[in-house]
């Protein structure tokens, strides 16, 4: 048995995304079959179109599913037929950091979620005409009416959301969101600085407005993206275009630097940057992923007084706890999501992709019924 669902289907590396009717795997003992409603585009899958990231093609991408819960394995205890849902990244629940409460550092996270193309098994999810597709992307392929997820990427939502708003939780939200609440976590009266407001960089400055940091600063190359900061709690925006971002940074703290920063562009001259703008015991989380093989450089005395870099995926985020939190925060207008959203008709896909590479439209939402 199987379920019947239409596919976008990346072929190979820089073509368009194409519909297609395909089959999708009934559930294993521990997989959940979805109905899509909505998911997000997110950077990563533009950057397997782009080819920036080997993900093996043709294949089914999407991984900021939202939809309804249409069937269970027989070992699935936490979602039932029926629930609403957000899907998420998936882990192996044994390793050392999984068991420590951090799955987003799961020692398997790259071929479970990014690189594998099937179930660790090496079986697939998904068939189309021409036989098997390269799919399990983020345990979830949510870029198709159906998605088989794994119960380990799949939350439960209250009936009333709405998931058109809320699929981005998935991802860029949780990861811009979770890298201040759970790894920054600033003081009362500090500073912040978020360098680059994609998605990402704009749910930091959603989650520092909601702590007590005294000031945010955004640096973006884009004058609308720093005003929309400046809508979503920015305390001070520097164009850093046209101004030297170091210097700024400095400048707005008195000289003395940031205390907390997160990196989210991926350039490693602004990451640079950003280093070198730390206090004393600053803190700077490095977000935005470049090409493999990209370095920085820094000097080593520098870290000496007690700075630190810490590198963070998806936010340090426990799904099943963190993404109710942030829903709750959605629903009560504390972060006011949907400034960030342009909604699509699934049809639509390849001008939500282009919307989200060229950077017209910060979070792209397809809706799926």
């Amino acid at each position: 048995m199987s379920t019947t669902a239409t596919a976008a289907v990346l072929p190979a590396t820089g073509q368009p995304f194409a519909l297609q009717e395909v089959t999708v795997d009934d559930p294993r003992p521990d997989e959940v079959v979805v109905r899509v409603v909505a998911a997000g585009v997110c950077g990563t899958d533009i950057g397997v179109q782009a080819g920036h990231i080997p993900f093996p093609l043709p294949g089914v991408l999407g991984h900021e599913g939202a939809g309804v819960v249409e069937a269970v394995g027989s070992a699935v205890t936490t979602v039932a037929p029926g629930d609403k849902v957000l899907l998420t990244f998936t882990s192996c629940g044994t390793c050392p950091n999984c068991l420590a409460g951090h799955p987003a550092y799961c020692e398997e996270f790259l071929p479970r979620n990014l690189l594998g193309g099937t179930r660790p098994d090496g079986s697939t999810t998904i068939r189309g005409g021409d036989g098997d597709l390269n799919s399990h992307f983020f345990a979830q392929s949510s870029f198709a009416t159906y998605a088989l997820a794994e119960e380990r990427s799949v939350t439960v939502v209250s009936p009333d959301a709405d998931l058109t708003v809320l699929a981005p939780l998935g991802c860029g939200v949780q990861t811009g969101a979770g890298a201040i609440f759970n790894v920054l976590r600033p003081t009362p009266g500090s500073s912040v600085a978020v360098l680059g407001a994609g998605a990402v960089g704009l749910s930091a400055v959603m989650a520092a407005a909601l702590t007590g940091a005294r000031r945010i600063v955004v640096a973006d190359l884009v004058d609308s993206r720093l005003e929309l900061a400046r809508e979503l709690g920015a305390t001070h925006v520097v164009n850093s275009g046209q101004t030297d971002l170091e210097a700024a940074l400095k400048d707005l703290t008195g000289g003395r630097g940031v205390e907390y920063a997160v990196e989210t562009t991926g350039s490693a001259p602004v990451l640079e940057a950003g280093i070198r703008a730390l206090a004393p015991m600053g803190t700077l989380g490095v977000i935005g992923a470049p090409s493999p093989g990209t370095t920085a450089a820094f000097d080593v005395n520098f870290l000496l007084n007690g700075r630190r870099i810490v590198g963070i995926t998806e936010g340090d985020s426990t799904p099943q706890l963190f993404l109710p939190a942030l829903v709750e925060l959605v629903l009560q207008g504390r972060m006011p999501l949907e400034k960030l959203i342009r909604r699509y008709e699934f049809s639509q896909i390849n001008d939500a992709a282009a919307a989200a590479k060229s950077g017209e439209v910060l979070k792209p939402v397809l809706t799926l019924g």
